[in-house]
């Protein structure tokens, strides 16, 4: 496969959780998720901006695209489901959260959206390959108006 095709791909990646123990008794104190490391090379460019988003409980961010970046999302407080547009015009729903923390990679011009299907807040962590700037204009919003939405109504 070659590098532009690979950066024209939806991709999901399991990430790497560990238990972290305390220094005196090595009581489990917590955890630690492997987001990104530059030598797995699951992102095909690096990131050149993280930023964190929440959503609140039931609610939609997006739809929109990029036309200049590739996002890599993941759940780190909460459930989330990603839904995608494939080129083909389907549907790819992906669930990522706190407990199950998949990386979803969306490259720039594939709509998507996401939303929070708990009744809490939600936080998503974002890598971008291309940094924002308040008046760069490259994400537009679109609808997914064949989407049927509803079937969220009541899982929140």
């Amino acid at each position: 496969m070659n590098y532009f095709t690979e950066l024209n791909k939806i991709k999901f990646n399991n990430l790497e959780s560990f238990n972290t123990k305390d220094i005196l008794d090595g009581h489990s104190n917590g955890s630690l998720t492997v987001i990104w490391r530059e030598y797995d090379k699951i992102i095909s460019n690096n990131p050149k901006m993280i930023y964190v988003t929440s959503v609140k409980a039931g609610e939609i961010k997006g739809p929109h695209l990029h036309t200049k970046r590739h996002s890599s999302f993941v759940c780190i407080r909460g459930k989330v489901v990603f839904i995608i547009k494939d080129k083909n015009g389907e549907y790819v729903e992906k669930e990522s959260s706190e407990e199950n923390p998949v990386l979803v990679q969306v490259p720039k011009n594939y709509p998507s959206a996401h939303i929070n299907i708990t009744n809490q807040l939600a936080t998503i962590l974002t890598l971008a390959d291309v940094a924002w700037k308040p008046n760069d204009n490259e994400m537009q919003n679109v609808e997914f108006k064949d989407y049927d939405w509803g079937k969220w109504k009541n899982i929140v």
